[in-house]
């Protein structure tokens, strides 16, 4: 179970870094915005079970397609999120 456990973290980690990289891509004076509801959406969802990959699942979904609105809003190119959607969707 503990690998499990690292191996969610690890993903997460990894999500959590792919979603400020494309926050950089946003217009300059959206960054401050995106980048703190980026840090408290994953301070918010820190006690989900890392042992549930359900749950894991349908964390990292929901920020690949909520990532991908924000990119439409602002006109980036969604091939911005390729790195991200190979992170949360394998």
């Amino acid at each position: 179970m503990f690998g499990a456990q690292k191996e969610g973290m690890r993903k997460a980690l990894k999500v959590y870094g792919e979603v400020l990289r494309l926050v950089r891509r946003l217009p300059q004076d959206t960054r401050p915005y995106y980048a703190k509801y980026v840090r408290e959406n994953f301070v918010n969802y820190r006690e989900v079970d890392s042992d549930d990959a359900n749950a894991l699942n349908e964390l990292f979904l929901r920020a690949y397609n909520h990532s991908l609105w924000v990119l439409n809003k602002y006109s980036v190119d969604e091939s911005a999120a390729e790195k991200l959607k190979e992170v949360c969707c394998s």
